[in-house]
């Protein structure tokens, strides 16, 4: 039984091991996206996936080499990291459950209002140190240059990303001819500079955010898996532990006392006495 449970658990941490690598390549992912340039939500994803590998390992080094007080620590840390990426959840599905975009009359393409972002991510965009960064990463990945052959029929048919439609063009409902009139105050914040653009316009603030919104809700479905896979895991760990304390010479009361490698004497009694009792019985 005690073999067993060892074998059990560090299959379970290989398999964590293992299973750590998605969420790893998921937040360099989002870290390294030429085209979102966020990088406040993929960070903590990118810590809990290097913690589960390390634990994973210092797990499966503990089950194969029978060191109790390594699953002890192991699984200590474990249920912190489980609370944590559960937490971390919740929140990403809390601050990006707002936004979408409006649908534009006469256009294939959605236009997106900061507005319409939860308080957190606007405070977050608005930061003129945070955002100078973002724009940098905006200008070096020449997403508008793919707009500047558009044709005007272009425009009609054909379909933007976010970024795209709050960055690279003034709002649609722009009107340039009347400057008079009262217009959305981007429409003043527009550029025809191709490092100016509408770079800062609020408009594309919230596209960086839709970014945001749709590449969490892409990676939520891989956080519930991690946590229901680690649950179980966890689960099993706390049976492996237990089964670790008992003596290693299969003695059924209490924990190991053994301090030498190899038994006492009286381990081999009691073993033909288990074996002669079974057999008789």
């Amino acid at each position: 039984m005690y073999r067993f449970s060892n074998t059990v658990i560090g299959f379970l941490n290989l398999f964590t091991l293992l299973a750590s690598i998605p969420i790893i390549g998921a937040g360099l992912w989002m870290a390294r996206s030429s085209t979102t340039c966020e990088s406040f939500l993929q960070t903590p994803l990118l810590v809990i996936g290097f913690v589960v590998l390390i634990i994973s390992l210092a797990g499966f080094i503990g089950a194969c080499f029978n060191v109790a007080w390594a699953l002890w620590v192991y699984l200590v840390v474990m249920l912190f990291l489980i609370a944590t990426l559960m937490a971390l959840t919740i929140f990403g599905f809390v601050v990006t459950s707002r936004g979408g975009g409006v649908q534009v009359p006469g256009r294939v393409y959605k236009e997106y209002h900061l507005q319409d972002y939860s308080p957190w991510l606007r405070n977050r965009v608005k930061d003129p140190n945070y955002w100078s960064t973002i724009r940098s990463c905006l200008l070096g990945s020449k997403t508008c240059a793919k707009l500047a052959l558009w044709t005007p029929l272009d425009y009609l048919e054909r379909d933007m990303t976010p970024i795209q439609s709050g960055c690279c063009k003034p709002p649609t409902s722009c009107n340039y001819n009347m400057p008079t009139m009262a217009q959305d105050p981007d429409c003043y914040r527009w550029n025809n500079a191709p490092t100016l653009l509408c770079y800062e316009c609020d408009s594309c603030k919230a596209g960086v955010l839709e970014d945001v919104r749709r590449d969490w809700h892409k990676l939520s479905v891989l956080n519930i898996v991690m946590l229901v896979v680690l649950i179980g895991i966890y689960s099993i760990g706390c049976c492996a532990f237990q089964n670790t304390r008992r003596a290693q010479t299969d003695y059924p009361y209490g924990e190991n006392q053994m301090t030498k490698v190899r038994p006492r004497w009286d381990y081999y009694w009691w073993r033909w006495w288990k074996d002669t009792r079974e057999r008789l019985w």
